[in-house]
C-alpha cells in the first residue's frame, strides 16, 4: 500500500515531476507508474518510450539522477522510479517539494528554510547574526546562567571564570566573529528585534470568549521561565492556607514542577521562526500552556507521549538550558508532568500534538471555588479544626490573621501582636482567649517567657 515511500500511478503526467522531486528531499522512495489506487497493475501505453524520457526529463528539471525500470508482470508492464535521498536540497522549477506520510508538500517560508539548513547540518538557531556583538548584551542574564549553571554542578566555578564572549564560546553560541540565533535568544535582553514574537503572553479567562487580565513576559529566553513562574504563582493562582503544627502550607492549585517542566519545554523547543508567542491561558479548574512547534524528524506523536530519546528542535538553545541546570537530555518531560500531576492528586494533563503544534492542558483544583464554600453566609473563614463535633470552627478575619501571626512567632507578645496587626490591646487578648477556648492554641510556660504551640 502506499506510504511515505512508496507512490502509484496508473499513467504518466510531468506533473508527476513534483513526486520525485519530493522524495529526494525527504528520505527517498519508489514511485511506480502502471498501478491504480489499489496497487493492482493496469496496461502502462507506451512503457518502452517512458523508459527512455523519463531519466532524462528528471534529470534536466532537477539535476539528479534516478534509477529507472521496467517490469513486467502478468503480460503487462509498469515502470518503477527509485529515487535516493539527496544530502542537498532539490527543487523542480524553482519549487521544493517534500514527501511527509502519503502527500507531497511544497514548501514555503519557515519550512523551506528548515529543509535546506537542515540539508546543510543547520538548525534554525545555528544561523549566524550580523550587526551584534556580546557588547550590545546586558550582564544580567550571564550573571543568572552562571549561578545557576554552578549551582546545578553542570560546570564548575572554574568553567564560568572567563568573560561574557567566552562563555558564549564555550556553548558552541559562536561562529568565527559572529554570534547565533541561540547567542541572541538565550542571553539578549530584548530578542524581538531579531526574532518576533519571542515571548510568553499570559491570560486569565473567565470564560472562553472573556479575558479578565493578562501579562507578557519578555526578555532573554534563560530569564523566562521563572519569571513566568513567579507571575502564575503570585498573580494567577491563589493558594489555599492550612497549618501543620505551627508549620504554614500553601497549597497551590497544581504543582509547581509540572508547570515548570512545561514552560521550560515551550521555552526550549518552540517553533521561533513562525513569530507567535507561547500562550498561557489560565482558568479557574484548568491551564492551557500552547507553543507553535516542529516535532522531531522520524519523532511521531505517539513517541512523544512516552520516554524518548532526547533530540530537539533548537540544539544549541537546549544545550544552554541544560547547562543552566534548567532540564535534563533524556526526553523525559511529558513523563515527568504526568507523573507530577498524579503525584499532586490530579488527573494527568491532556496533550494536543502535531506537526505544527504543542498543547497541554491541566486540570488544576478550583481554589476559588473553595476559598468561596469556605466563606460562610456572613462572611466568616471555616479553618478546619479536628477537635470539634462537626470538624469545624467558624473563625473571623481578625482570628485569622492573629493565628497567622502566633504560627509565625511563637513568643510573640499581646503588645507586638497589638502593634503588628493594629488592633486595640483588648482586642488581641479577646481573640486569643478565643484561640484557647477552641483548641487551636495552648500557652506553654510562664506569661512572660513562654511560648503559645498551634494546636
Amino acid at each position: 500500500m502506499e506510504n511515505q515511500n512508496i507512490e502509484w500511478k496508473e499513467s504518466w503526467r510531468d506533473e508527476y515531476l513534483k513526486w520525485i522531486c519530493g522524495f529526494a528531499n525527504a528520505q527517498g522512495g519508489v514511485l511506480e507508474v502502471g498501478r491504480n489506487d489499489k496497487g493492482e497493475i493496469v496496461q502502462l501505453q507506451n512503457a518502452k518510450k517512458l523508459l527512455e524520457e523519463l531519466p532524462n526529463k528528471i534529470r534536466t528539471t532537477m539535476g539528479i539522477i534516478a534509477d529507472v525500470n521496467l517490469h513486467s508482470e502478468a503480460d503487462k508492464e509498469y515502470i518503477s522510479i527509485k529515487v535516493a535521498s539527496h544530502y542537498n536540497a532539490i527543487s523542480y522549477r524553482g519549487k521544493y517539494y517534500y514527501r511527509t506520510g502519503s502527500t507531497n508538500q511544497e514548501l514555503t517560508g519557515y519550512a523551506l528554510d528548515e529543509l535546506l539548513l537542515g540539508k546543510y547540518g543547520k538548525t534554525w538557531d545555528s544561523v549566524p547574526v550580523t550587526k551584534i556583538s556580546v557588547d550590545d548584551f546586558y550582564n544580567d542574564t550571564f550573571d543568572i546562567f552562571r549561578k545557576k549553571a554552578v549551582s546545578s554542578k553542570r560546570l564548575t566555578p572554574e568553567d564560568v571564570e572567563c568573560d561574557n564572549l567566552e562563555l558564549l564560546q564555550a556553548l558552541n553560541l559562536t561562529e568565527r566573529e559572529y554570534l547565533l540565533k541561540a547567542a541572541v535568544l538565550s542571553f539578549h535582553h530584548n530578542p524581538e528585534r531579531w526574532c518576533l514574537g519571542c515571548y510568553v503572553k499570559i491570560g486569565y479567562f473567565e470564560n472562553d470568549a472573556d479575558i479578565l487580565y493578562q501579562d507578557e513576559i519578555n526578555g532573554s529566553l534563560i530569564t523566562i521561565p521563572d519569571r513566568v513562574m513567579d507571575t502564575i504563582y503570585t498573580k494567577y493562582f491563589k493558594g489555599l492556607i492550612r497549618y501543620e503544627g505551627i508549620q504554614r502550607i500553601d497549597e497551590y492549585p497544581m504543582p509547581r514542577e509540572a508547570l515548570r517542566e512545561a514552560i521550560l519545554n515551550a521555552v526550549v523547543h518552540r517553533s521561533y521562526e513562525t513569530g507567535n508567542p507561547i500562550q498561557i491561558r489560565v482558568y479557574d479548574d484548568k491551564v492551557y500552556v500552547y507553543n507553535c512547534a516542529r516535532l522531531p524528524v522520524g519523532i511521531t506523536e505517539k513517541d512523544l507521549q512516552n520516554a524518548n530519546k532526547s533530540a530537539p528542535y533548537n540544539p544549541l538553545i537546549a544545550n544552554a538550558f541544560f547547562r543552566s541546570g534548567q532540564i535534563e537530555a533524556w526526553g523525559r518531560g511529558i513523563e515527568k508532568i504526568k507523573a507530577a500531576c498524579l503525584a499532586d492528586n490530579l488527573p494527568e494533563p491532556e496533550f494536543k500534538i502535531s506537526s505544527t503544534e504543542f498543547m497541554i492542558c491541566f486540570h488544576i483544583r478550583n481554589n476559588n471555588k473553595a476559598i468561596a464554600e469556605r466563606t460562610n453566609a456572613n462572611g466568616k473563614n471555616i479553618v478546619p479544626n479536628k477537635g470539634t463535633a462537626n470538624g469545624t470552627i467558624n473563625l473571623d478575619d481578625n482570628t485569622c490573621r492573629l493565628l497567622e501571626a502566633i504560627s509565625d512567632n511563637p513568643v510573640i507578645t499581646y503588645d507586638k501582636l497589638s502593634e503588628l496587626l493594629c488592633m486595640p490591646r483588648r482586642t488581641v487578648s479577646r481573640e486569643v482567649k478565643k484561640l484557647q477556648n477552641n483548641g487551636l492554641i495552648e500557652r506553654e510556660g510562664a506569661k512572660k517567657n513562654g511560648k503559645w504551640i498551634v494546636k
